[in-house]
């Protein structure tokens, strides 16, 4: 509970410090340049509203090839699962695995058993790490290829080297039955045999991690597609930079969404990394010859489409917990 009222007004105050970044921002790269440059923009805001769903799909296929035929929900229900989690994820301060939760959970209430669904949850979160490390390795070698910044090699290569290494041992807890080892010493410590189903729900996961990790063909699939969101990703903020007016490379919209996922992962505490992000958009834009304004009016975009998509997703999940609340009291 102590830890619960220290970070509420951590999160809070780091709410706040983004909001006051964002307007600075705003101020300094010019509130008339921006708002026109959106503008501009149009009805194109819609069609990239619209083009995101693309990438919720190809997660929602992903994780599904993790699971086996007999318990897999259907894509219709997957895609509403990815959804309603990437809603939390974006608008909520849960270090991204918030969602990933409410995916498992609401996946089991409409019928997969809770052990496959948690164990494809975290299995996918493995292969989209490993593809994102390779993603950003991409992306940071395009970086120095296209600023002649060679200065940024040795603090790139720390960073890669650490993300590998993180995903390494990531991977071997999974294999080691971290989950049925965790139950086991939080029994030893309370020192209660009510704890003992909780090492039988451990061993459980552990045994559906070891199961879906045996299917190499849905752990393949579940790979191709998440470099197919990467590359999706970097699609909707190259169409965004046309929008704009700027003409640029493919290349250049890999950057820009590596740089905005390293920067999302490291402000996981501020609810949707406000003032962050743009900060993140506007320093890369500025190595990659992108006015700050434009790089500015690019994050703007990506924040009307997570509140466009996310609200009613996060709606549709409070409708579905409401609806299994009033079941089980009648």
């Amino acid at each position: 509970m102590k830890d619960i009222k220290i970070v509420r007004p951590l999160v809070f105050f780091l709410g706040l410090a983004g909001v006051a970044l964002f307007i600075i921002l705003l101020f300094r790269e010019g509130i008339g340049q921006v708002g026109l440059a959106i503008a501009h923009a149009g009805w194109w805001l819609v069609a990239l509203t619209l083009y995101h769903l693309l990438q919720t799909m190809s997660d929602s296929v992903g994780w599904l090839m993790l699971v086996p035929k007999e318990n897999r929900v259907p894509l219709s229900r997957s895609f509403a699962l990815h959804w309603m989690g990437e809603s939390i994820n974006n608008l909520l301060p849960t270090a991204r695995v918030g969602g990933d939760i409410i995916v498992a959970r609401i996946a089991a209430m409409w019928g997969m058993p809770l052990r496959i669904a948690a164990a494809a949850i975290i299995i996918d979160v493995t292969v989209g790490i490993v593809t994102k490390v390779f993603y950003l390795i991409t992306a940071c070698i395009l970086l120095v290829a296209t600023t002649g910044r060679t200065d940024l090699t040795r603090p790139i290569f720390v960073a890669v080297l650490t993300g590998i290494l993180a995903v390494i041992g990531f991977y071997a807890v999974q294999r080691a039955g971290i989950f049925r080892w965790s139950a086991m010493l939080a029994s030893r410590l309370a020192k209660s045999p009510a704890w003992d189903s909780l090492i039988q729900s451990g061993e459980a996961l552990d045994q559906a991690i070891r199961l879906l990790y045996s299917r190499r063909s849905g752990v393949a699939g579940c790979c191709f597609f998440w470099v197919l969101s990467w590359l999706l990703a970097s699609g909707e903020l190259w169409l965004g930079l046309r929008v704009l007016g700027v003409q640029t490379s493919f290349a250049t919209a890999i950057i820009l969404e590596s740089a905005s996922l390293a920067i999302r992962g490291a402000a996981f505490l501020v609810p949707g990394a406000l003032g962050v992000q743009e900060g993140g958009y506007i320093l890369f834009g500025n190595l990659l010859g992108i006015s700050g304004d434009i790089a500015l009016a690019l994050s703007v975009f990506r924040r009307v489409r997570e509140l466009a998509l996310g609200i009613p997703g996060m709606l549709a999940w409070q409708w579905i917990e409401a609806r299994r609340l009033r079941q089980s009291r009648f």
